[in-house]
């Protein structure tokens, strides 16, 4: 693959300044009384401003089937009952996440007749049927119960010199000392890619999310450089994969699967980022959420220490009360009504994980950590239907481990200060999570 991915034509693109300053009025908005009409949910900076389970209260409540007409997106429909977003989930062909149709990420319009130089990145998440199953069955094999296995012993020996090496006599960020460096040498490892390397892996993925943020990078095309520097890197890897004994890792699966090994530089270089994100942020998140719910809910804490035995059902509960990818989008492929309303063919639908799993309908007293809740695995944040978390019984393996070591050192990890969260609606990100340590 010696060719490059096409670029975006960056002086073509329109500016979102102005939509972006009118969001950045959200910082001092009060999601109780902006009128409900007038709701963006997409708006990252409800998140950032740790608003936005106020925002989806209200849209539960008051207009749980919403249409948002004007936002930096374009116009697209909410949907926030945990039963509507599981519907929507599992009727794939109504509701399409290929990117042709619009993708699974606000922004994307239907296209069927694309430009022949328009810009885009394949990958088969924002695929359907049949070519989804072909290139979702590629990597599939990394899944499987005995790698697992094998994963959970190399899992438990990062865990340990982690935690053994952090510090106990200072405030620390666990964001960056445990739950980056954690996801990070798991990544490198299912890329098999040296693990000096593994940074560079967590800033990719941190540049797919951040790339339109000028808080992050002062222009777009300045994130898509560091995007290119992705391709080249893996380009390398790649060639030299595609003319070896097939390995166990992912990239000598896409070099020599059957519906991967033609695949273009764009598609190539999507189904590589994909991999990357997928592997970082669902674990990533709700390592440091654990600790932060913890530190809310020391009850739980009182109860966790008396009883470890909960630990896998906690990590359940954990990643249902962060929601680390609060939403995944779809286009109407028909004319379909939900709770009276009309989503037209072609309308861009948002389906909230977030606010599913904050459902009262469906889970009892929602907005608390419980680690022993009887229905913490009906969650909906790893997804439903075909498109279901490929990764998530190894995103839940890392969780259980890693609470299963730092409970066998520390009395507690304290919250010492107020954490910072991401500006984005897609990722529910947690950026700094200061903490000390007190060890038994």
């Amino acid at each position: 693959m010696s060719e490059r991915p096409q670029q975006p034509d960056f002086d073509r693109e329109v500016s979102n300044a102005e939509t972006r300053e009118k969001w950045r009025l959200a910082e001092n908005a009060d999601p109780a009384t902006v009128g409900v009409a007038q709701l963006d949910p997409g708006n990252g900076y409800w998140f950032e401003q740790d608003k936005e389970l106020q925002v989806f209260d209200r849209l539960r409540a008051e207009d749980p089937v919403h249409f948002t007409e004007d936002s930096m997106f374009g116009p697209y429909w909410s949907l926030t009952k945990f039963d509507d977003v599981k519907y929507v989930d599992t009727h794939q062909q109504l509701f399409s996440s290929d990117i042709m149709n619009g993708g699974i990420r606000l922004g994307g319009r239907p296209l069927q007749e694309p430009p022949p130089d328009m810009f885009h990145l394949p990958m088969f998440i924002m695929q359907d049927q049949p070519l989804h199953d072909e290139q979702r069955k590629v990597v599939a094999p990394m899944f499987t119960p005995t790698h697992l296995a094998e994963l959970g012993v190399l899992i438990r020996e990062r865990a340990q010199d982690i935690l053994d090496n952090l510090p106990t006599d200072e405030t620390f960020n666990w964001v960056r000392e445990v739950s980056v460096e954690l996801t990070g040498r798991m990544l490198a490892t299912l890329f098999d890619v040296p693990q000096d390397d593994r940074h560079l892996l967590i800033h990719w993925s941190d540049t797919v999310e951040r790339i339109g943020d000028p808080d992050y990078f002062e222009t777009p095309a300045e994130g898509f450089a560091e995007i290119w520097k992705c391709f080249e890197y893996f380009n390398e890897v790649w060639q030299t994969r595609q003319k070896g004994e097939p390995g166990r890792d992912l990239i000598s699966f896409l070099a020599h699967g059957e519906s991967t090994k033609n695949m273009a530089p764009n598609e190539f270089l999507g189904n590589v980022l994909l991999l990357i994100v997928g592997g970082n942020d669902t674990t990533r998140n709700s390592i440091s959420a654990g600790v932060q719910a913890l530190n809310q809910h020391p009850d739980q804490y009182d109860k966790l220490r008396d009883r470890p035995d909960l630990i896998p059902n906690m990590v359940s509960e954990i990643i249902r009360w962060q929601s680390p990818v609060a939403h995944m989008c779809r286009t109407a492929m028909e004319d379909v009504e939900i709770r009276g309303k009309t989503i037209k063919k072609w309308d861009k639908v948002a389906i909230w994980y977030l606010s599913g799993n904050r459902d009262d309908e469906h889970f009892d007293r929602p907005d608390e950590l419980i680690i022993d809740r009887p229905n913490a695995r009906q969650h909906l944040s790893f997804g439903y239907g075909i498109h279901r978390c490929l990764g998530n019984r190894l995103a839940e393996m890392q969780l259980r481990i890693l609470w299963e070591e730092i409970m066998q050192r520390f009395e507690q990890v304290e919250l010492v200060g107020e954490p910072k969260f991401l500006n984005s609606s897609f990722i529910r990100g947690i950026t700094d999570l200061p903490v000390r340590l007190h060890p038994k």
